[in-house]
């Protein structure tokens, strides 16, 4: 069997949001631009796409299948890599679009655990990531630990025991939980090739101290060139530097939580900072008033001003 390839997952990771069109339709138009937003103005040079922050759980499979191929073939010699997230309630959906993440040359999938009929025990959710990874055998895996949306609890170092027999082609955690303990003891049972990458950003520098290779989130797609420069500032040893650029981000967050701060207000706030045209979130989740975005950009260009 052939063994999965492919460079170590490392530094930031954005967690793209879906382009839609006014009418809630997938719009591919403004893939292309995005990217080219990520990787000149943001420096942010590998994406996780149709994950939490691209509302992949609200499309179907047709529209993610859809999406994962154009943002594959655009970013093509142009980003490091793109994760294909491809997890689902259903084990079969999630095994048709791993296949097709292969089909499309995606550098990795990621897949978080069902969260109606939820695995109870580390070997019920390792028994069913097999079940999703044995289709795609030479494409790099990651598990996507997001209990709070999830609710499944399972320890992400609980699910590490013995995961590489299971499965050859395992690679790392998308680890977005705050429980750091879980986190580091992750970090300190790892193979050498594996990724452990942080996905709570406003912690991202606590996470950095315990030895994450990278982070993926939503915040990178607007505040990626300052959280690069806090990744920098930590591996020069400035850690004064970057806890400044820590606690700033993580104001910034703080405003957003109280004025009100979900998927849709996300998605409008990178509308509002990059031009792009995304649309709006897809319901459940509610539109966002331009006004309630623009209160967060002030916040936003307030902390991180725009110097000529």
């Amino acid at each position: 069997m052939a063994q999965a390839v492919g460079k170590k997952l490392t530094g930031l990771v954005a967690a793209t949001f879906t382009p839609f069109t006014s009418q809630g339709e997938v719009n591919l138009s403004e893939i292309g631009p995005y990217i080219d937003y990520l990787t000149e103005k943001q420096g942010v040079n590998s994406i996780f796409v149709n994950g939490t922050t691209g509302e992949g759980m609200s499309l179907s499979v047709a529209e993610r299948k859809l999406l994962a191929e154009d943002w594959c073939r655009k970013a093509k010699g142009k980003m490091e890599q793109v994760i294909v997230h491809v997890g689902c309630t259903s084990l079969k959906d999630s095994q048709e679009l791993a296949r097709h993440a292969v089909e499309i040359s995606a550098d990795g999938i990621a897949v978080i655990a069902p969260s109606f009929f939820k695995p109870r025990s580390a070997e019920a959710l390792r028994t069913y990531l097999q079940a999703v990874a044995s289709v795609a055998p030479t494409v790099p895996f990651y598990y996507y630990h997001i209990p709070a949306l999830t609710g499944v609890t399972v320890p992400a170092r609980d699910l590490l025991e013995g995961i590489e027999t299971l499965i050859p082609s395992f690679r790392g955690v998308k680890f977005s939980g705050s429980d750091l303990m879980d986190f580091g003891q992750c970090i300190s049972h790892i193979q050498p090739h594996w990724s452990i990458l942080y996905g709570v950003d406003e912690q991202l520098l606590a996470a950095l101290v315990l030895g994450a290779h990278g982070a993926v989130g939503s915040t990178y797609n607007y505040l990626g060139s300052h959280m690069n420069k806090l990744v920098s500032e930590f591996d020069n040893g400035n850690l004064a530097q970057a806890r400044n650029i820590q606690f700033k981000m993580q104001e910034l967050i703080s405003f957003a939580i109280k004025v009100g701060f979900d998927v849709g207000v996300n998605k409008q706030l990178m509308m509002e900072v990059s031009g792009l045209h995304l649309g709006p979130p897809r319901l459940p989740v509610m539109p966002c008033t331009k006004e309630h975005a623009l209160s967060i950009k002030q916040k936003y260009q307030h902390l991180f001003p725009v110097h000529p």
